[in-house]
């Protein structure tokens, strides 16, 4: 089985300067990922609130799009206090550093708390602290007169995951109810045990909620209502965007084309094989088990089926191998005992992505139980003009147009046959699979970009903002 090579990026660097601004900037995390060279892990009557479609226009350019003033402007000069559970490589926090990067783009007053820290020193919460406050966000200690002051002071207060609920009453104690008007709570958890009062106790009193898709949002409303016996403040929902950066990379074919060779010839796969990648992190939950048995069974179907194809290969991206899980253990296992090691081929995790979209042909997103409650990895696969291949669940059916920019399949072991199908369908139909990867392009560029996302966040801080203003006077 091939390996991930140490510091190959570092090394094509170094070759290849002209990409050096290509790959620094790919996105935040892409960029926090090179620079720490680390492999972490890295997402009405309804009570849903609609951004009107209209105030999007479709992409123009050859690029991601022309520069043009950020609809953010108008949050020049407001204090705002961001406040995260964590502070890591994972998609929540990495997704409020860029809201605080655009808002300090803007001129905003950025601060950030991290409501809970690692006892020791650790390398990556010193990192991402030492980012921020490069980009000019000021870094408090959650605890303290000066976590109080700020939040009294600011213009509002954005509550990153369910979990951040518990600083409110941990810190703010008596001067709760002076702040919960002008909290923005930015939910991205699609799992149950999050649903516990001492998390969620403030939730129907602060300003507004902000979720990254419908279903996600549907889910919460019934879900702390049945559970709970709580009603869900306004909710608004936030489709999420690919930066800028990101698309340069995607749009830039000279570069692509690089990435792919270096990245498939340290796999020790050629030009002509087709891979399929999940790239997540390394659990039951991201279902790397179920894709490695279609994986599997879609071999088996050529051999009897006598199709003529090139080699098939699996990469799965989110490996650890530092501390290798019971859960990890089963997958390499299941490898060796179908004898497929020259085809399956595990990578360390890492957040830089671009190389691994430029290498591959098809991205899986395989997300179990309620699948993805957006999944950022499925419209960056897609920007790179590569078809999907996703469980029927989640954000996932909000992304993927099923048999257009990808096919889609049940969750559970009933997908597991389907799956299996579709790696067959598009591993025997070319065609097939490089248009859908253009339609999955076209819908992003039309959808999902840093821009639309930007307009979409700017429609909701407007409305919480007046909120607020309203229950000040």
């Amino acid at each position: 089985m091939a390996k991930h090579p140490a510091g190959w990026g570092v090394a094509l660097l170094h070759n290849k300067r002209w990409l050096l601004p290509l790959l620094v900037a790919l996105s935040v995390s892409t960029a926090l990922a090179f620079i720490l060279r680390a492999a972490f892990d890295s997402s009405c009557d309804r009570h849903h609130f609609e951004v009107p479609k209209t105030r999007f226009h479709p992409a123009t350019g050859t690029g991601a799009g022309a520069a043009a003033p950020s609809p953010l402007g108008f949050m020049k000069s407001k204090h705002v206090l961001l406040v995260s559970h964590e502070l890591s490589l994972s998609g929540g926090p990495l997704l409020l550093m860029e809201l605080a990067f655009l808002l300090r783009g803007v001129g905003a007053e950025v601060c950030w708390i991290t409501n809970q820290k690692p006892s020791e020193r650790d390398e990556v919460v010193h990192s991402l602290e030492h980012k921020m406050l490069g980009r000019g966000v000021q870094v408090l200690s959650a605890k303290g007169q000066e976590a109080v002051d700020r939040a009294l002071k600011a213009d509002l207060v954005v509550l990153n995951t369910a979990v951040a609920g518990k600083w409110l009453g941990a810190v703010l104690k008596e001067n709760v109810p002076r702040v919960l008007p002008k909290v923005l709570w930015w939910i991205h958890e699609m799992r149950g045990h999050y649903f516990k009062m001492e998390y969620l106790k403030h939730l129907p009193m602060v300003s507004g909620a902000m979720i990254d898709s419908h279903v996600t949002a549907e889910y919460w409303k019934n879900r702390t209502q049945e559970r709970l016996k709580i009603k869900m403040p306004q909710t608004y929902v936030v489709h999420l965007g690919n930066s800028k950066e990101l698309m340069d990379v995607a749009e830039d074919n000279v570069a692509k084309r690089v990435l792919r060779e270096h990245v498939r010839e340290s796999l020790g796969v050629t030009n002509e094989d087709i891979v399929f990648a999940l790239i997540n992190s390394v659990s039951r939950g991201k279902g790397q088990d179920l894709f490695l048995r279609a994986f599997y069974e879609s071999l088996q179907l050529i051999q009897e089926q006598k199709l003529q194809v090139p080699s098939l290969h699996a990469v799965i991206v989110g490996s650890d191998i530092t501390a290798q899980t019971k859960f990890e253990s089963e997958l390499r296992d299941f490898v060796a005992q179908k004898k497929i090691q020259n085809r399956v081929h595990f990578v360390n995790k890492t957040l830089t992505v671009a190389p691994y979209l430029a290498a591959i042909d098809v991205l899986v997103q395989n997300s179990q139980a309620r699948g993805e409650c957006f999944g950022r990895i499925t419209i960056e696969a897609m920007a790179f003009q590569l078809p999907v291949l996703g469980t029927s669940a989640g954000g996932t059916t909000e992304i993927v147009v099923n048999g257009s920019t990808g096919l889609l399949h049940p969750i559970g072991k009933e997908g597991v046959t389907p799956l299996a199908k579709n790696i067959v369908k598009l591993a025997t139909h070319v065609e097939r699979r490089l248009t859908m990867g253009k339609r999955g392009y076209e819908r992003v560029k039309s959808m999902f970009l840093e821009r639309h996302m930007a307009h979409r966040i700017d429609a909701v801080l407007k409305e919480v903002l007046r909120k607020a203003k309203n229950q000040h006077s």
